[in-house]
């Protein structure tokens, strides 16, 4: 994605994580060098659900300012925005939510959600991604840990060609960060699961076929975490030992929680572990829980 801050653009994230500069020869995905494990303790934050547009397009917009400010009083190491940047992509929606990004003072890296390419992606709808934001896939290594980002899209509504490629590009950077000993974080977008393993396909799940196979590749290389957004409530599952997060968003939730993100605590030894920041005051914000809603398919427009 595009630098965020003159004091911390991508280009030099990536070289003082390992990356390098020819890391981002191709517009769809960044490859992953060797980097030597060192163990530092850091945090990051998991951000879902900006959304702009999905619980009022001003509210949105102040709530994504009002996360910017708290999390450069926290000062992670990087931010992960995990899908549906926007709830309607337009060119002016992601010109605002990059303008936001801009603020922060530590990197971020954002991923596209099916608000943002659409329930059934396209060859167009990608590439409009792409232009406007960034890469849809990408892996970077940090402090002896690698984070996998991935286009949970291309796995719930398959694209000729991209899902095949996003397919083989995975399994072949998880061997060889396993094969580094480099934890690893899988961030997408789409929950595996939201309550079995052996669930049916719902909207939204990912089709049991697709569920199994990442499941066991997950399992097999070792994953520390698979990190989401999508369901607008706070969804917190295991399988394997692998840590399953699906968290609150900015914008809005279906299950009377407060707007806020998540803080990771990465440590040498031990578990990953992580907590809710709620978002402090912000304009035109009612902090009265909205009524419990059942969970179904979200409103495909900003409500009213």
């Amino acid at each position: 994605m595009k630098a965020n801050t003159p004091r911390c653009s991508r280009r030099a994230f990536l070289k003082t994580t390992g990356l390098g500069l020819a890391a981002l020869a191709t517009p769809s995905c960044v490859t992953l060098p060797g980097q030597v494990p060192d163990g530092q303790p850091f945090t990051f934050v998991q951000l879902c659900g900006p959304q702009l547009g999905f619980g009022g397009y001003a509210h949105d917009v102040a709530a994504l300012q009002q996360a910017v400010r708290q999390i450069n009083a926290l000062q992670p190491a990087f931010v992960l925005v995990c899908g549906d940047l926007v709830n309607v992509p337009s060119a002016k929606a992601y010109a605002d939510f990059n303008r936001i990004k801009a603020g922060l003072t530590v990197p971020c890296y954002g991923l596209p959600g099916n608000h943002d390419l659409g329930q059934h992606p396209t060859p167009a709808a990608l590439q409009n991604f792409r232009k406007l934001v960034g890469p849809d896939r990408f892996a970077f290594a940090h402090h002896g840990c690698t984070f996998v980002l991935v286009n949970s899209q291309l796995w719930k509504e398959p694209l000729p060609g991209e899902s095949e490629q996003q397919d083989i590009w995975l399994r072949r950077i998880l061997a060889e960060a396993n094969g580094k000993q480099s934890r690893l974080f899988v961030v997408g977008h789409h929950p595996l699961f939201v309550e079995r393993p052996d669930e049916p396909e719902n909207f939204w799940n990912l089709p049991p076929v697709r569920r199994a196979d990442l499941l066991q590749l997950f399992a097999g290389q070792r994953v520390t975490a698979v990190l989401g957004g999508h369901t607008h409530t706070l969804l917190l599952n295991e399988y394997a030992g692998i840590q399953l997060v699906n968290a609150e968003t900015t914008s809005m939730n279906f299950d009377q929680r407060p707007v806020g993100f998540r803080l990771w605590h990465v440590e040498q030894t031990g578990p990953a572990r992580h907590e809710f920041v709620p978002l402090g005051a912000f304009p035109g914000h009612d902090p009265a829980p909205r009524p419990k809603k059942t969970p179904g398919k979200p409103r495909e427009q900003p409500p009213a």
